[in-house]
């Protein structure tokens, strides 16, 4: 008996070690690509379904997807009725892997893990590397279910273990017993899987399992759950929605098997293409789980709208401001979510934090060309609040690189650091071209009108620059490389000249030494401000190769 439990528990670790692994080592190849997907294509609900659906197959897990999508809302980067649509289509999506549990591939099982030990030890090539771990995650899950089959095998030898699983028809212990499982192991694929194994050893219904495959869909809620425990209200919003679909769903389920349970196995095997006692229950199972859930995805769908509406009566209220306007975090903050999420998170802080400077520097030249000092208290106010999101989102990102990152993001990890440093730095420059106009204004020396006009027409360039810098950071599109590097020349160019007439303005009198001093600072600090923008345009290409401009 201790050698079968032992043979049981073992088969189980490496399902469970196989599915996890098979995950984390699709979202490291594709991570990214992935969470494109899932952030730029839910503009519709019908839409936001389908992508759901084929994010959820991809990682093979239903809770990743909600937590990554919790995450986005609570960033307020996704809205409800957005985040909807994916919730639908992932539990749809997380069926995937009970179908494969379904098809016997036992026999091959050896093979990739073979071949995907063979990749992820001896490859030298990232991609293919980590795409061994997915080999080798398959082939693991399938050798633990051979495990689990053979030690499922020998309970039939069990007289007492049949009688008891023979005794086990009550429906609502079927939904209590998967709601409890699937809260432990956090993942109704595990839940399911094992069910599917059982089934096909012929030691479990498919009377009983319909009703635990009901309890493991609201067990699956729980990751999402727990995730926005401390977050906004709309993130605990997102996580009901999960949450509230999957109740309605089992509830609606729970009493059409009560009523027409027998139609419903009819359709179940019609599905599957096998009658009920032809010894293939482990696949009526796996397609019981997938008609199930679609059948719940298509009656609620048009009442999501009544959900949404309802979260909002559990959920009451919006969130309170933070003390002191500015001085908080818009989109990273509390916990740290699925790391591929984190780092679409930490651009968008990273671009607003961008903005911020960039209209900082307007500003303080604005001051020091007007003359008008009264908003030099708000450029220093505001380069406070930049170092306070400096070291934030510097802190942030060392949280997000003590994980396992997909691929493409640990090799743009490093590079964002440098981003960060500078924005800083271009938040630094507005504050000292806003010290020399409160200089300027308290010894009453004035700009030349060509000296403006000469700062007005180099801060245009400055800005140009600026905004495609930071376009061609956010999006990684580089088809405005060309532009960039031009203006960063122009730049460069306009300083150069610049600094020649001033001294022609100085050697004839027509601008006093004293203005001549701070024109030439601002000049010099402009065209370093356009060197931190070139840093920032090519940090994400320059990281793919391991260089970076300082």
């Amino acid at each position: 008996m201790m050698t079968l439990a032992v043979q049981l528990l073992g088969g189980l670790g490496l399902f469970v070690a196989g599915m996890n692994m098979m995950s984390r080592g699709i979202e490291k190849v594709a991570g990214n690509r992935l969470r494109s997907i899932l952030k730029a294509f839910t503009k519709t609900r019908l839409l936001g379904l389908f992508v759901g659906l084929f994010f959820t197959a991809m990682i093979q897990s239903s809770s990743a997807a909600t937590v990554m999508v919790v995450g986005f809302v609570n960033s307020g980067l996704m809205q409800l009725s957005e985040a909807c649509g994916i919730i639908l289509g992932a539990n749809i999506g997380t069926t995937v892997t009970a179908m494969l549990v379904a098809f016997k591939l036992s026999a091959v099982a050896p093979l990739f893990v073979f071949a995907g030990a063979a990749m992820s030890g001896y490859v030298k090539t990232p991609v293919i590397r980590k795409s061994g771990e997915i080999v080798l995650g398959f082939g693991v899950l399938f050798m633990g279910i051979t495990m689990m089959s053979e030690a499922m095998t020998a309970l039939h030898e069990m007289p007492g273990v049949i009688e008891l699983l023979a005794r086990f028809t009550n429906p609502l212990l079927g939904v209590l017993l998967g709601l409890v499982i699937t809260s432990v192991v956090q993942s109704s694929s595990v839940t399911v899987g094992i069910l599917v194994v059982m089934g096909a050893q012929g030691l479990i219904g498919l009377d009983i399992c319909m009703f635990v495959i009901l309890g493991c869909n609201i067990g699956a809620c729980m990751p999402a759950l727990l995730s926005a425990l401390g977050e906004t209200k709309n993130a605990m919003r997102a996580a009901l929605i999960h949450f509230l679909f999957n109740v309605f769903g089992t509830v609606l389920m729970f009493v059409l098997l009560l009523l027409f349970s027998p139609q419903i196995e009819e359709i179940i095997c019609f599905f599957s293409g096998h009658a009920a006692d032809s010894g293939t229950l482990g696949r009526q199972i796996a397609w019981a789980h997938l008609l199930f859930k679609t059948f719940q995805v298509a009656v609620l769908y048009p009442f999501m709208d009544l959900i949404i509406r309802l979260t909002y009566v559990l959920v009451p209220g919006e969130d309170e401001k933070g003390g002191e306007p500015g001085f908080a975090l818009q989109y990273i903050g509390g916990s740290l979510p699925n790391p591929t999420v984190a780092m679409y998170l930490a651009v968008q802080e990273m671009e607003r934090m961008a903005r911020m400077a960039f209209s900082n520097l307007n500003t303080a030249l604005e001051c020091l060309i007007s003359g008008d000092t009264h908003a030099v208290a708000g450029v220093f106010e505001v380069e406070r609040y930049i170092d306070y999101l400096d070291e934030q989102i510097s802190g942030y990102l060392v949280k997000i690189n003590q994980n396992t990152l997909p691929i493409h993001d640990a090799e743009l990890i490093s590079a964002y650091f440098h981003v960060v440093s500078d924005i800083e730095r271009i938040g630094d420059h507005a504050e000292d071209i806003a010290e020399l106009s409160a200089q300027l204004s308290e010894n009453g020396i004035s700009m030349s009108e060509e000296s403006v006009s000469e700062l007005r027409e180099m801060m245009g360039l400055v800005n140009r620059i600026l905004e495609g810098a930071l376009h061609m950071f956010v999006t990684g599109e580089s088809e405005n490389m060309q532009e960039i590097s031009d203006v960063e020349n122009m730049i460069d160019h306009m300083e150069r000249s610049l600094q020649t007439r001033h001294i022609a303005r100085l050697s004839e009198g027509r601008c006093s030494a004293q203005a001549g001093i701070y024109f030439s600072d601002v000049v010099s600090g402009l065209e370093r401000v356009g060197d931190h923008a070139v840093n920032i345009a090519f940090s994400v290409m320059e990281a793919k190769h391991g260089t970076y401009h300082v």
